[in-house]
């Protein structure tokens, strides 16, 4: 069965029993294939993994939404069509963007299945005690109720890892970056400790891990894609024993903890439609504003001055609600304010394109 016909068969059977999400139905169609039979599958598919789908189809849904946030000043900002993991849509590059979305993704899932472990929405789940009255450090002890990290990362491996079905160098890259993902949800949880002890004096401590907010891992994910590092394969390497193993041994010397990809990124600064860019013609640009930070402020000068564009400032005018105010009882009512803003484009300049353009992923 191919993964199209799949796919169809998932989408139907899904279908009558309420589920509506075309992300749901990729997996579902994954699984079919992986199984031994249909008939199998349907044996014990709907009862295991009915009961995390949703949370799957979440965490995917919060990872696209992370990378849209880390990439909306760049001159490669996450879009629609870069965010399909199998083949099914087909990420057919192997750049360092690439090794984001399937690092990101990974991680929302993983993270989302943990959280949702936590809020009790699984039976079978529930705090990770493991570790439960052992020293921690000095001066405290394990104890608490943490976030169950290790049921998040063995479920959302059996689903994310699952699309990837080839044993070429593409297919390495992009499990080992879902590893990566994997890794920053863990590397990123934070220790919170109470104190034990009379009168408040904190003789001891009791600690326990927690998830932390999501944009950290997505933080933690973007300096790993400046400083992401390239494998040297040919990516057809591993139709023979001997390609595999030379891939297997090459992405074994690799931290899991760093994203790697096999291609040079293409000049997002260009429009390319066989590639599916739009280029930065045209795209809003940042340059004042307390709350900007150093990569907001420069966005100007990376998505239209190195990129060969002048900064085009247009005047509009804007209506939001402003001094609201409580009324006993029960609403609150607002007025609308309207005030002229300045916002600014790269538009096409009638100029040659000036210096050599920053490598793409790379600060300016």
């Amino acid at each position: 069965m191919s993964l199209r016909y799949a796919y169809i068969f998932a989408e139907v059977i899904l279908k009558t029993l309420g589920i509506r999400n075309e992300s749901v139905y990729l997996c579902y169609a994954v699984v079919f294939l992986s199984s031994r039979s249909v008939n199998n599958f349907l044996m014990t598919g709907p009862k295991a993994y009915l009961i995390y789908s949703s949370s799957v189809a979440a965490g995917a849904q919060s990872g696209i939404e992370e990378c849209k946030y880390q990439f909306a000043w760049d001159r490669w900002n996450c879009p629609e069509r870069a965010l399909q993991l199998s083949s099914h849509g087909g990420l057919r590059s192997a750049n360092r963007e690439t090794a984001f979305v399937h690092a990101i993704s990974s991680a929302g899932v993983m993270y989302t299945l943990t959280r949702n472990c936590s809020l009790g929405d699984f039976d079978n789940c529930g705090c990770d005690d493991s570790r439960n009255g052992q020293l921690g450090g000095q001066g405290w002890l394990w104890g608490g109720c943490s976030d169950n990290v290790g049921f998040g990362e063995a479920i959302s491996k059996q689903f994310v890892d699952a699309l990837e079905t080839g044993q070429d160098a593409r297919a390495a890259m992009n499990l080992h970056n879902n590893e990566a993902g994997r890794k920053a949800v863990k590397g990123t949880m934070k220790r919170t400790c109470k104190c034990h002890g009379v009168s408040g004096s904190c003789t001891t401590q009791t600690c326990w891990l927690q998830l932390p907010e999501f944009r950290e891992v997505g933080a933690h994910l973007k300096e790993k894609y400046h400083a992401a590092l390239k494998v040297d394969l040919l990516q057809g390497a591993g139709n023979s024993a001997a390609g595999r193993g030379a891939i297997a041994d090459t992405f074994r010397s690799i931290s899991t903890w760093e994203l790697v990809h096999l291609e040079d990124s293409p000049d997002y600064c260009l429009e390319n439609k066989t590639l599916g860019l739009l280029g930065t013609e045209g795209r809003e640009c940042l340059r004042r504003g307390r709350a900007l930070g150093r990569w907001e402020r420069r966005s100007c000068r990376r998505l239209c001055g190195d990129c060969g564009l002048a900064v085009e400032e247009r005047r509009a005018e804007t209506v939001s609600s402003c001094n609201c105010k409580f009324h006993w009882c029960c609403a609150v009512r607002c007025e609308q304010c309207r005030r002229r803003v300045t916002k600014y484009f790269c538009s096409r300049a009638d100029r040659p394109r000036g210096g050599a353009a920053h490598e793409p992923g790379r600060k300016p």
